[in-house]
């Protein structure tokens, strides 16, 4: 019932989402005061989302916005042109799109994972490439700090060169709030520096302690956290979910990084993350209105059977 009323306000739970999180930045109808006003900034932050949940090249999306029911959803005047749109894509800082993230971002998170991933960004042939033997790529590390439960993203990091998962890591705990949180990590996250930084925090780490080099007379490692993490929960299984959640951004949302500068490059990426939680949160709340559907249908036909 509550689905059929939110499907009569809003054309689509999609545009809802949009909605509220236009709404929560506080950002301005419009940048400019003089000037044109063709499109305001809810319609080009709705645009640009559908950009990047669709992979398609910005010609095609333009094409295929004609015969979409978002122009009418959106109010638009006018279709923005293929260089429009791309003057939007700059138009937004990466404070901005932050901004925007933090939002929809998991507030409150019991336990965590933190993980590093590499993404190609590469715009030549690999076939050409090989024969002429050119094997340089683009490059650009991401790290992702995740809410295993619900699966969203919680903070996420782009570098355009090769960097120790530790560096990402740390910034983490500097921008967020750890109290009473568990952060899950593998073995390369093993410090005790790290250990200590979480802890004063509010939180805890569990990372599995590197092996002990066979030459040397150590028995255990140092450090009183490391000594700790000698014996691990139950639950440390669930570390493999963000490797789950890498795979499943690389299949569906983004696979490679398609801008050429290193700026256009962390936006990209920072866009596909709001797609991701926005996505995951869709798909959260929908999860959860079947439950409470099939928790009523057994509710009643226990009273059946009992009757």
């Amino acid at each position: 019932m509550s689905q059929n009323i939110l499907l009569n306000q809003y054309n689509n739970l999609l545009e809802k989402e949009i909605i509220k999180l236009f709404h929560s930045s506080n950002l301005p109808n419009h940048f400019n005061y003089k000037g044109n006003k063709q499109f305001n900034n809810l319609q080009r932050i709705s645009l640009i989302i559908l950009f990047r949940r669709s992979k398609k090249a910005l010609r095609d999306f333009v094409k295929e916005l004609k015969e979409s029911k978002w122009i009418s959803w959106l109010q638009l005047k006018k279709i923005p042109s293929k260089s429009t749109l791309h003057s939007w894509l700059n138009l937004f800082k990466m404070k901005t799109i932050k901004q925007l993230f933090n939002i929809i971002k998991p507030k409150e998170s019991k336990l965590t994972a933190i993980d590093g991933t590499g993404f190609d960004s590469f715009h030549r042939s690999r076939h050409y490439e090989k024969r002429v033997g050119f094997t340089q790529m683009p490059y650009s590390k991401v790290d992702l700090f995740v809410d295993v439960k619900s699966k969203e993203i919680i903070d996420f990091s782009l570098v355009t060169h090769h960097q120790h998962d530790i560096v990402a890591a740390k910034q983490f705990v500097n921008r967020n709030s750890l109290r009473n949180v568990v952060v899950l990590c593998d073995g390369g996250y093993d410090s005790e520096g790290f250990h200590r930084q979480i802890h004063d925090k509010g939180g805890k780490l569990y990372a599995p302690v590197r092996k002990m080099n066979k030459n040397s007379n150590k028995k255990y490692p140092t450090g009183w956290f490391r000594k700790q993490c000698l014996k691990l929960p139950d639950f440390m299984g669930q570390r493999s979910i963000i490797e789950c959640i890498n795979a499943v951004i690389k299949r569906r949302f983004i696979n490679n990084l398609r801008s050429k500068k290193s700026y256009m490059k962390k936006r990209e990426f920072a866009w596909s993350m709001i797609v991701y939680n926005l996505t995951k949160r869709l798909e959260n709340e929908a999860n959860c209105i079947d439950g409470e559907q099939k928790e009523v249908q057994s509710f009643f036909i226990l009273i059946l059977i009992f009757y």
